[in-house]
């Protein structure tokens, strides 16, 4: 087969007018299939079902005798914060656990520097325009907050190794307001792309213009390696807190966490961590801002997965549910359009999403095709700054919650209206 770009106008003309065919008889199925956000499936939920049993009556007291039906603790039970420890190679004493979203306590973190500085110092709000750094494509909901909040956001463009480190560098040290950077360091939303040693170490000894600047470090996707099995060894990053401080930016990282993909989504447990003398400054907030967060919860968790081994003997069991959904995305679409010379995908070896990349101008009518078809997808644009992505061609794929069977049904349409797009674009150029 003949990539699109060498058709001729009658050759693409009989492409489109079969493609349409194919198109309609998508539509005429009635599917209503959602690959609209990476949330686990049901088979992924069933493995966590233990954890709404596994507290007896009389079992509420943590390793130090905090009754955790009661008020207190609060930067969480000292087993758990060991557990998130252990698994983020840092101290407990730079970890504090609290509620089930790391996505509220980031916003948290925002709110307040924004009415109340950094560590006290002049909030942002009075400094005048503050902007965030934003690697795109991105997650969307970091750049939800920054709307929310009003921050200008500038996107910096994606490597394979990590975000453009010559740019990240040459806006941090030159403008002082730029107050922040969200990063996804291992299985970027929605690339799948790992963070090299090399761009974590150049994050440490970053030079900011503005000493309230802080590194967003949201390591969402810490334990969510495709390829664990029995023996294996997760992905590492280096450890961004270690480094800052040897770097003599001790305060510049701000590290989340969660197990909202690793238990329950809506009921599981996160952690903010950071130089010991940043934990302090956040207790001083937390102990008027909450009276201590849910132990019970935190309780749970502990007695479920006992220790971070125990976490990752889970999240292996995770594996083996996603393997099949993530190689089924790509052999679909390496089977449907390697030949084309119209997309290209990544092939990550963990996390949640697959991104795709589509002709230039294309995304927003694949998108809207397979939505007249059946298939929700996330908005086209979602995974840059304002929804605004400039080429207009990356879309965020989201495997993980379909049935194996109705992703298959999915991918069906997706690639069609992939070719048909692609078909429309050419022969608009003609």
């Amino acid at each position: 087969m003949k990539q699109y770009s060498e058709m001729t106008t009658a050759e693409l003309t009989a492409l489109k007018d079969q493609l349409s065919k194919e198109y309609t008889a998508h539509k005429e199925k009635g599917k209503k299939l959602n690959m609209t956000r990476g949330v686990p499936s049901d088979d992924q939920l069933a493995l966590c079902n233990e954890i709404l049993t596994c507290l007896s009556s009389d079992d509420y007291k943590s390793a130090n005798g905090i009754d955790c039906r009661n008020y207190g603790g609060l930067d969480g039970i000292p087993e758990m914060k060991k557990i998130f420890a252990d698994l983020l190679e840092i101290s407990p004493e730079e970890i504090i656990v609290g509620g089930n979203s790391s996505l509220a306590i980031m916003f948290d973190n925002v709110a307040v520097n924004m009415t109340h500085g950094v560590r006290d110092g002049v909030p942002w709000q009075k400094q005048g325009q503050v902007k965030f750094l934003c690697p795109s494509p991105g997650y969307d909901r970091h750049f939800s907050i920054c709307n929310y909040f009003h921050i200008d956001m500038i996107p910096i463009a994606m490597n394979k190794d990590g975000p453009d480190m010559d740019m990240v560098e040459k806006l941090v040290s030159s403008d002082p307001m730029i107050k922040g950077i969200w990063c996804v360091p291992k299985f970027s939303n929605p690339t799948g792309i790992v963070y090299s040693d090399e761009v974590v170490k150049r994050f440490a000894n970053l030079k900011p213009a503005a000493e309230d600047f802080r590194i967003y470090w949201d390591n969402a996707y810490a334990f969510h390696d495709l390829c664990l099995v029995a023996g294996s060894v997760p992905i590492k990053i280096p450890n961004i807190i270690s480094l800052c401080e040897e770097a003599g930016n001790p305060n510049m990282p701000l590290v989340f966490a969660s197990f909202s993909k690793v238990s329950f989504a809506g009921a599981a447990v996160a952690c903010i961590a950071s130089s010991k003398s940043n934990c302090e400054h956040i207790k001083k907030r937390l102990s008027i801002q909450t009276i201590g967060p849910d132990k019970i919860n935190q309780l749970r968790h502990v007695r479920f997965f006992k220790d971070a081994e125990g976490v990752m003997d889970h999240m292996m069991r995770h594996a083996i549910i996603l393997r099949p959904k993530f190689k089924l995305v790509v052999e679909t679409l390496s089977k449907e359009l390697d030949a084309c010379g119209i997309a290209k995908w990544t092939e990550p070896a963990g996390g949640y999403f697959i991104s795709f990349d589509a002709l230039d101008g294309c995304a927003k009518r694949i998108v809207a095709l397979c939505a007249e078809a059946g298939v929700a997808l996330t908005p086209a644009g979602a995974t840059y700054p304002n929804g605004n992505d400039p080429n207009d061609r990356n879309i965020r794929i989201a495997p993980t919650c379909p049935p194996l069977a109705e992703l298959g049904e999915a991918l069906e349409i997706f690639c069609c209206a992939v070719k048909l797009a692609s078909a429309e674009k050419y022969l608009s150029q003609k």
